[in-house]
């Protein structure tokens, strides 16, 4: 055995010893710890939210595998509800639904731990009224439903007596609890026997099922109409008939509805009396506590013990969403939907049984699941904020671009969450499918037609029926005149505002002659558009000679930064911010090399008290002959400044004085070093002895724009390949004080002025006569005319043929392109009432109506670099803004905004 072996071995033995003593000592420490810390971390806290992995992964619960039909599905929760409560919306809403009656039994126990045991049997007699005439001992009548039948009959109620957006006064003061029982078969009555212990529920829940269950007589009638009793004696039965298995229990969380103190004693009429029943006496005492006290006290009649709980009126639908980390884009399109009629309906209601699991293109029926049970959670009575991460989780588990704490739009959520809805929803499990059939000669109606039936024979679901619509699309060759007609489904109608086709700049323009000042134009152009629209719009609004042409150039620092001679390029390049300068220059010297005069000055520094030599002012352009020299140079500058002269300091002949005065004093260039302003100590600059009265002229080095050598007069230049030199100009103080300098240095942004106008409006008509009028395709994308047998530029124009339910509008606020990213504040004038698109429809057969009324909006504060989004939801006759968590009343006249972003209306 090597000594390499015997150390591995040792090792080995000893990490063996301390696993054992890890196991023995500290390991049940850390396992609590641990399982306390995981019962915390699921727990819909506001602290912890989803970080794009998936909830099911991280505590391990069953959903996280692949759901092959409904049964891998868990039960529905279990609803105990009025039987009275119930039985008013059977006429409405459940007409097919039938229920089985159990006779129960009721007492109290106080053996080991005080609980109450009810034994429900089946009834003796089939022939009862299955539809569930109140037939019960005690006039306690109670039903069991599923979850989907709770908050359809929660709903039905609140509709029915909606007073204010509270529900009405009888329903004020119903209690929502939960309670844990268990669940058994007994062999010898034949019946199911459920205990509800005092320790393993809160004591408020355990003191109101007393309430409830213990009745003088002892009996009560127990309807299941949610056919899980039936499940539940079937399931106790094959438990019991394994001896090993004999004590097994089934363990069930009861939801508890509508049942208080106050509203049973005004439904039936009765006091709660002294409870005597077999298992139970009045002198038992009931442990509340710690503390012991007569069980009757605790449900005497006029002294509920819960003061307040039965007082507290609540408000369905009006649940905010907690903000996990920049998620107020998903909120703001979650309160949008879960406030739209057909859809809390259906959400609420037995959605399940259209779970598409077969789909490929939908996500195993997972995200609507996700969806379902977060708005029921939002339409929950009494309901406090709802922390949306097992939701986000989801989503991200599917679309990781929604991962994370990143901002996004709401409009591209809300268009994955409804094609994903769409998905899983999906009634047709296989697609047919449909052979484009030849429709030359064949009516648009039967065309339409055919195209929606083919489109319904492949997409069957709520998101279908309720949010989707067809427009016609028509496609016409240039040249001969070509007409292609198809038809499409749309789920939104994404809708330009009127400034996004259009833009104004402002660009100040100089002549290079030397006769004219700088001026300011503002220009219109395409948004979209080339720098060839620019120069064009330029032309025109600075009445452009034949024999000029114009170049433009963006200034930064000073600095040419570059010139935009590229026609193609887009003018969405140019930033609001940006400053450009348009140069009338002398077409006949295209070919001539191009200099750039870029100025400086001594500043004085701030908390330095040497001065600096700092860029100022517009640099000026010219044109200059191939075979030039310094001399020339120097005159080509300061016939560019001459419109800069001070007015009253010069005659009309002072140009000419200079010009002259600059020839004179050429020959005195020797007296300033060639470096002179390069490595220049602050201590010398001070002493301007070395510094000329007259303009000094440096090369500049263009990688790192730093001073070259100084320009000589009578030296000839060398003209570099690129053709284009700039030219540092050094300005002496006399003439800063000769020359106007403000106006050199005043250079606004491309935006500034147009920026200060006040904030573009338009109606929602004019935004929509946008979306449907004809307009040319762009180049890339071009056209295949089957006639000509060539791609074309096309026209298309889009109509609207056949109208959804709910209509959602999209204004297109943003613009994105590889390189900008933009957002209008245009306000839009929307209405809220009849929103009439009668004159927008082509088609007006089968139209049941035209007029749409607003119920939703979702908006969006701020700019591209942050913002934040909301949502007004209308509820009843009142308007609710949900701000994440927050929800407040405002009034009608609050919202139209120029943040409205995503437009929910419902046809009326």
């Amino acid at each position: 055995m090597t000594h390499r072996f015997k150390d591995r071995l040792a090792q080995l033995f000893a990490f063996s010893l301390l696993a054992n003593f890890l196991s023995l000592k500290i390991l049940p420490t850390v396992r609590h710890i641990l399982s306390k810390t995981l019962d915390f971390l699921k727990m819909d806290s506001l602290f912890f939210s989803a970080d794009g992995g998936d909830d099911d992964s991280l505590f391990g619960n069953s959903s996280a595998r692949s759901i092959q039909s409904l049964s891998d599905l868990d039960d529905e929760r279990l609803y105990l509800v009025d039987h009275r409560w119930w039985n008013e919306t059977r006429e409405s809403l459940f007409r097919e639904v039938n229920g089985i009656l159990y006779p129960t039994s009721s007492g109290l126990s106080d053996d080991f731990d005080l609980e109450i045991i009810l034994e429900m049997r089946t009834s003796e007699s089939d022939s009862l009224d299955c539809r569930g005439e109140e037939q019960g001992v005690s006039g306690r009548e109670y039903a069991l439903v599923s979850e989907w039948m709770f908050y359809r009959a929660l709903k039905w109620h609140y509709d029915m007596k909606y007073v204010g957006n509270s529900v009405a006064i009888e329903d004020n003061k119903a209690d929502f609890f939960s309670l844990q029982v268990r669940l058994s078969i007994s062999a010898t009555t034949n019946s199911l026997v459920v205990r509800i212990s005092q320790k393993g529920n809160e004591i408020g829940a355990f003191n109101k099922s007393c309430q409830i269950f213990c009745v003088k007589s002892g009996l009560l009638n127990i309807w299941d109409f949610s056919g899980q009793i039936t499940k539940f004696f079937l399931q106790g039965s094959m438990l019991s008939d394994k001896s090993e298995q004999v004590n097994e229990e089934i363990f069930l969380e009861l939801q508890v509805y509508g049942l208080s103190f106050d509203v049973m004693r005004k439904e039936n009429g009765m006091a709660v009396e002294d409870l005597k029943t077999d298992g139970f006496s009045s002198g038992s005492s009931l442990k509340v506590n710690g503390h012991s006290d007569n069980v009757n006290s605790c449900v005497r009649l006029g002294h509920p013990p819960f003061p307040g709980s039965f007082s507290e009126s609540y408000n369905l639908g009006l649940t905010g969403l907690y903000n996990l980390g920049n998620t107020c884009f998903m909120n703001s399109a979650i309160q949008c939907l879960v406030h739209t009629p057909q859809l809390v309906n259906y959400f609420l209601g037995d959605f399940r049984k259209d779970l598409n699991f077969e789909n490929p293109l939908g996500m195993n029926g997972k995200l609507a699941l996700a969806f379902g049970d977060l708005l029921r959670q939002l339409w929950t009575p009494g309901a406090t904020s709802v922390a949306p991460r097992a939701f986000k989780s989801r989503v991200a588990g599917f679309a990781p671009q929604f991962s994370g704490y990143n901002q996004h739009d709401s409009q591209e959520f809300l268009a994955f969450l409804l094609d994903g809805l769409h998905e899983d929803l999906n009634r047709v499990k296989i697609k047919p499918y449909n052979e484009i059939k030849d429709t030359d000669g064949v009516s648009d109606k039967e065309v339409a037609d055919e195209h929606w039936q083919n489109h319904l024979a492949r997409n069957d679901s709520i998101i279908v029926g309720m949010c989707q619509g067809q427009y016609r699309s028509t496609l016409i060759c240039p040249l001969c005149k070509k007409h292609s007609v198809t038809f499409d489904p749309f789920i939104y109608l994404s809708l330009p505002l009127p400034s996004t086709t259009m833009r104004t700049m402002t660009l100040t323009v100089l002549s290079t002659d030397g006769t004219t000042l700088p001026i300011s134009v503002i220009v219109t152009v395409p948004k979209c558009g080339k720098f060839t629209d620019l120069i064009q719009a330029l032309s025109i609004a600075c009445s452009l000679r034949e024999d000029e042409t114009l170049l433009v150039a963006e200034i930064y620092n000073h600095r040419v930064l570059h010139f935009l001679d590229k026609p193609a390029d887009s003018i969405e390049l140019v930033r609001d911010y940006d400053r450009l300068v348009a140069y009338r220059l002398p077409k006949d010297e295209d070919n001539f090399p191009l200099v750039v005069f870029t100025h400086r000055r001594f500043e004085e520094q701030y908390g330095q008290g040497s001065p600096a030599l700092k860029e100022f002012g517009i640099p000026l352009v010219a044109r200059i002959p191939d075979c030039t020299d310094g001399s020339k140079i120097q005159k080509k500058f300061l016939k560019l400044l001459h419109p800069f002269l001070m007015p009253d300091e010069f005659s009309s002949d002072a140009f000419d004085d200079s010009v002259n005065t600059v020839n004179q004093d050429i020959e005195m260039e020797e007296k300033v070093d060639e470096n002179a302003f390069n490595g220049v100590p602050n201590s010398e600059v001070n002493d301007r002895s070395f510094v000329d009265d007259n303009f000094q002229f440096y090369f500049v080095q263009q990688e790192h724009f730093s001073e070259g050598t100084k320009m000589l007069m009578d030296e000839p230049l060398l003209i570099p390949e690129s053709r284009k030199i700039t030219v540092l100009v050094s300005w002496p103080e006399e003439m800063l004080k000769r020359y106007d300098t403000c106006i050199l240095s005043h250079l606004p942004e491309t935006g500034g002025l147009s920026s200060k106008k006040p904030p573009e409006s338009a109606s929602l008509y004019k935004c929509l006569e946008a979306f449907l009028k004809e307009e040319p395709l762009g180049p890339e994308d071009m056209w295949y005319c089957p006639k000509c047998l060539k791609h074309c530029q096309a026209s298309k124009k889009l109509d609207l043929w056949r109208l959804p339910e709910i209509l959602i509008i999209h204004l297109k606020r943003f613009s994105y392109n590889q390189f900008l990213k933009d957002k209008l504040e245009t306000f839009v004038d929307f209405p809220i009432d009849n929103f009439d698109l009668s004159n927008y429809t082509v088609h007006k057969e089968g139209q049941s109506s035209f007029l749409y009324k607003l119920y939703a909006v979702s908006n969006h504060y701020g700019g591209m670099g942050g913002g934040h989004y909301t949502a007004f939801v209308q509820c009843g006759q009142q308007w609710y803004e949900f701000n994440d968590s927050q929800v407040f009343p405002i009034s009608e006249d609050q919202i139209k905004t120029s943040a409205a972003y995503v437009l929910f209306y419902k046809r009326i």
